[in-house]
């Protein structure tokens, strides 16, 4: 069972591949790509103890050698002192221009490699293998990579398309309930953003999903996949469309600020809370009505997911100070801050016509 999405960028175009066994394959599908029968491969502790020597495997099955860098894992890692350490570490390995270089993990080790990769001799090829659910329907796709500050999230990086993606359902198994559930935070944002029946879907089939169908869950995958694809197709450095992939997320950055970006917050969690508030946010501003996002936190908390404020363990600041936060957001343009809001499930749209007041009182009911 496996099912291809194509990434159609003029020059920069690829697959992403969905189903199961890619990593025992992952030889014979990287090495149409290489110069030389050789990779290296960035992961982090958890997901090598995990995973590392089924892709040696796979490599190896080929005659591919790989060389790997392992990395301590959570958010503090993708910082300027990591992505120094993986640059010097790939030149110590003599990589040259024409290598591959692999992103095995989640969404942190798949954004600071990436960036990593794009910054290296001016930029060298290299492949997504993301191992959980979060980065095999986003970060793996659509070519953002980037490294966190002491400014904000995401505030330093680059567009660097992966030259393929390999998204391996069978991994997803290992993974700890509450990373799933997290992962399911980005799944749901696409059928909130422009799929209405793609969120029916996920209603009768969360539970399936959360359970561990293998088909139900690659099904989820492929779908997120095409709709991230389509609209990075349209607007691959997020001039217009692709900001709607930022549902949730301008909530969701500063509630991650807010908890040290630390384990307290998952990414997924906060899109899940952020979407939830963005909806509350459009039904008070009369843009949607109130049974929509009734609808949404209905879905949450049936699929067991973080879903206000209060989900998130210890003290918060108060609201005036995370709508403070918001204005570290990548999406403020001239000095105004932009919102993904929603006319209804499936129909969200970019604005910066939203009433700070309005946003602030929803947090304060939040809390």
């Amino acid at each position: 069972m496996r099912e291809t999405v194509h990434v159609n960028l003029p020059g920069r175009a690829y697959d992403v591949l969905i189903g199961s066994g890619l990593l025992h394959d992952a030889g014979t599908l990287i090495a149409p790509l290489l110069h030389r029968p050789r990779v290296v491969v960035v992961t982090d502790e958890t997901v090598g103890a995990l995973h590392l020597h089924s892709l040696q495997e796979g490599l190896h099955r080929s005659g591919i050698e790989m060389a790997t860098l392992t990395l301590t894992p959570g958010e503090a890692t993708k910082c300027w002192a990591e992505l120094t350490r993986c640059v010097e570490w790939m030149l110590d390995q003599k990589v040259e221009r024409r290598d591959v270089v692999v992103a095995l993990g989640g969404g942190v080790i798949g954004d600071l490699v990436g960036f990593a990769a794009s910054i290296l001799r001016r930029g060298v090829r290299f492949v997504q293998i993301p191992t959980s659910l979060l980065a095999q329907v986003d970060s793996s796709v659509g070519g953002k990579t980037g490294i966190n500050t002491r400014h904000g999230k995401n505030l330093v990086g680059a567009f660097h398309q992966p030259s393929l993606v390999l998204a391996d359902v069978d991994v997803l198994g290992t993974l700890e309930p509450r990373d799933f559930l997290a992962g399911c935070g980005e799944v749901v944002k696409y059928g909130l953003l422009g799929d209405a029946v793609f969120f029916d879907w996920l209603e009768a089939n969360g539970a399936l999903m959360a359970q561990g169908n293998v088909q139900a869950r690659a099904y989820a995958v492929r779908r997120s996949v095409e709709m991230k694809a389509e609209i990075v197709m349209r607007d691959e450095t997020e001039q217009g469309d692709r900001a709607l992939l930022n549902l949730g997320h301008t909530f969701c950055h500063a509630l991650e600020a807010a908890t040290g970006y630390s384990d307290r917050l998952l990414h997924g969690e906060g899109v899940a809370i952020g979407c939830a508030l963005a909806f509350e946010t459009s039904a008070r501003m009369g843009l949607c009505s109130q049974e929509d996002p009734s609808r949404l936190r209905a879905f949450l908390k049936d699929m067991g997911m973080k879903t206000d404020l209060k989900d998130i363990e210890g003290s918060l600041p108060d609201a005036s100070d995370l709508v403070a936060l918001m204005g570290q957001d990548k999406k403020v343009m001239d000095g105004q801050l932009r919102f993904i809001m929603a006319r209804g499930i499936g129909e969200a749209f970019v604005t910066s016509d939203v009433s700070l007041n309005v946003v602030e009182q929803v947090l304060k009911d939040s809390l």
